[in-house]
């Protein structure tokens, strides 16, 4: 969105209406964001459930663990790839036409590219344990809400942080791009400590600059733009928790 980032807060006297929108505002964020992470959740487990069983197959991948059909189509087939970099597309295309969207089809559209997700990482299921991913979520869960809560109310000013991170961000990707054909165990420890150190440094800055967008554009009150950047708030927050996440996830996840 126009504007959107890197925005620092209007100057002047914040009145109590303004305090009470922020908080209206974040409330919306982060409801947003807890919608589609329970859609992630529930589409990933429910593709899983269709696509593991115990009852054997020609697809083996633990002692008791086979893929169904349908497994073995999205994760060892080539449709694997597609359904991989889905949610990549998705975000791009989602950050260049919501502009053109109303805040209800903007929501909508991230609730769909949720689900997409929740399609994208249904595989974990079948590579780690139950009680690991539940483990791993709730430590990630602990994590976001006290950066999130500290970027939230910090006096530091953190707008700094922003080039570094995104610059962090797409080293990573072309350290897990190159290390998907090199397949080393050391590149991919080191980028997923790095990439949690990262995402952690993102929540805390994109706390920070959801709510300094608010404050320097609260005074206008146009709400359908408000709207689309709380949407586009959550989803800034719900690709930070991901990410974190699955970072964890594979430097603590207890594998089948």
């Amino acid at each position: 969105m126009d504007g959107y980032t890197n925005v620092r807060p209007a100057s002047g006297v914040r009145t109590a209406a303004i305090d009470e929108g922020l908080r209206a505002h974040m409330n919306k964020v982060y409801g947003t964001m807890s919608v589609g992470m329970l859609i992630t959740a529930l589409a990933a487990w429910a593709i899983a459930g269709l696509a593991i069983s115990d009852v054997p197959t020609q697809y083996q991948i633990g002692s008791n663990t086979y893929l169904t059909d349908l497994g073995a189509t999205l994760w060892t087939s080539p449709l694997r790839w597609v359904i991989m970099l889905a949610p990549l597309a998705f975000v791009f295309g989602f950050s260049a036409m919501v502009n053109r969207m109303s805040a209800a089809t903007a929501q909508l559209v991230f609730y769909t590219f949720a689900a997409t997700m929740g399609l994208s990482l249904s595989w974990i299921f079948a590579v780690y344990t139950g009680f690991s991913i539940i483990q791993v979520f709730l430590v990630t869960a602990i994590a976001f809400a006290g950066l999130s809560l500290w970027g939230y109310t910090t006096k530091k000013d953190i707008s700094g942080w922003g080039s570094f991170l995104i610059m962090g961000v797409l080293g990573l990707i072309v350290a897990s791009l190159i290390n998907i054909f090199i397949g080393s165990p050391a590149i991919m420890f080191a980028v997923s400590i790095i990439g949690v150190l990262i995402f952690a440094g993102l929540t805390a800055y994109d706390t920070q600059n959801i709510k300094n967008t608010y404050l320097a554009h609260a005074a206008h009150g146009d709400q359908e733009w408000l709207g689309k950047a709380a949407i586009m708030g959550a989803l800034s927050l719900y690709l930070d928790f991901i990410n974190m996440f699955m970072f964890l996830l594979q430097l603590f996840g207890n594998r089948e």
